[in-house]
């Protein structure tokens, strides 16, 4: 075991020189069949306005307000997708459907339920007055207007949106393309079994999942060994097609901890330790062709808490989403936080509802190797250094992972 040459770096630091170093993936045109969850990359402007034409609200007879109520010829019918094409007359009234046109020269809609029909005239009230039940073109969107900003996802709401204002590609920011990679010689597959010394390489589904939640497309390049030949040709082979590379162990100060020293022979390590519990050996590179790699440590929580604070980000920023971080919440603590000297500790809580406000609970255990402390954790709460810590009591805000039902 040897010291460290890398600078212990604080975390919120750190985490902006990950960011600082991160660009945005250029963009491409994708049909809306696939673009669902994909980021903006220019202003979606309404190119027509919605809706398109005056429209029903309701079932009903459409008529001239002025005109007054009373009995009213009834000289046609407007139905989705068949209008009455004729401009309404004086004294009619025309039968309309649900979302039909309403025809020129009528001004309001009364519903069925309002009116009796017999001998071709319909009985409406006296004094309708105009503007009821319909829509008016451009009631919802104005032609010029901004839908949305670039830099916002696409969900179903955003895509059915696009689709009615009939654009049928949109510019979106590719997608990150990751290789995810575990080390060490201890590591086996899931379903073999471990012999003297070994363990399952959980990390690497742990992280497949977390790097998709992201955003990510994954190519998972399965465990490398403790040799530096091996390692470099997998990392030097999966760099050809990947812009992000993501590895969980070797990265502290073993002998046999081989990721520091390669991607320092690749490109240029930026972090190697950061102030951070846990998670302390984290370490960041750029490399040639703005390719970027993330060495997380190989302890399971402290792997998809770095995650959650470096990686995640930066796979936003990537993907060019305006908003890179989990949102915060006001919480209460139920429990006190204890520091962790000179590091930031982010502990891992479930939330309960109490009141009008959600109270925070320790998960147990906060070890690095304690998965379970991340199983069912609603948020992660930031105890700064110090040796203070958060008394129970106390407000603070919380990384939101998930809600509680």
């Amino acid at each position: 075991m040897r010291a460290s040459s890398y600078p212990l770096v604080d975390a919120e630091r750190a985490l902006a020189v990950v960011l600082e170093r991160t660009p945005v993936l250029p963009a491409e045109e994708v049909g809306l069949a696939d673009a669902q969850g994909r980021v903006l990359a220019e202003d979606l402007v309404a190119s027509q306005p919605l809706p398109p034409f005056p429209a029903s609200a309701v079932d009903g007879y459409a008529f001239r307000a002025a005109g007054g109520g009373g009995r009213l010829r009834v000289v046609g019918e407007s139905a989705a997708g068949r209008p009455f094409l004729s401009t309404l007359p004086e004294g009619a009234a025309v039968r309309i459907l649900t979302g039909a046109v309403v025809p020129p020269g009528a001004d309001t809609v009364v519903m069925v339920e309002d009116t009796r029909e017999e001998d071709g005239q319909v009985l409406v009230p006296e004094g309708f007055p105009a503007g009821r039940n319909l829509y008016r073109t451009g009631d919802d969107l104005r032609q010029g207007e901004l839908i949305l900003p670039r830099g916002e996802p696409l969900g179903a709401a955003e895509l059915g949106l696009a689709a009615a204002l009939g654009l049928p590609r949109l510019r979106v920011h590719r997608r990150p393309r990751a290789a995810l990679l575990s080390t060490g010689d201890e590591l086996v597959e899931v379903g073999e079994t471990p012999g003297p010394g070994q363990i399952v390489d959980s990390n690497r589904w742990a992280l497949l999942a977390a790097l998709r939640e992201a955003g990510a497309e994954v190519t998972v390049l399965g465990i490398a060994p403790d040799d530096p030949e091996a390692l470099r040709s997998l990392v030097v082979e999966a760099l050809r097609d990947h812009e992000v590379l993501v590895t969980s162990g070797g990265v502290s100060v073993g002998s046999h901890d081989l990721v520091k020293p390669l991607l320092e022979s690749l490109g240029r390590v930026h972090l190697g330790r950061v102030k951070l519990k846990p998670g302390k050996p984290f370490t960041f590179a750029t490399l040639p062709e703005g390719r970027l790699a993330f060495g997380l440590p190989g302890f399971p929580v402290s792997s998809l808490v770095t995650f959650e604070v470096f990686v995640r980000p930066a796979l936003r920023r990537l993907q060019g989403h305006r908003r890179l971080h989990r949102p915060t919440l006001p919480v209460r603590l139920g429990f006190e936080a204890r520091a962790a000297g000179d590091r930031t500790e982010y502990q891992r809580v479930t939330l309960r509802r109490e009141g009008g406000e959600l109270v925070a609970e320790t998960t147990g255990s906060q070890s690095s190797s304690r998965l379970m402390s991340l199983v069912g954790a609603h948020a992660l709460v930031r105890v700064p250094p110090g040796d203070r810590g958060l008394p129970a009591g106390s407000v603070v805000e919380a990384l939101i992972l998930s809600l509680p039902g």
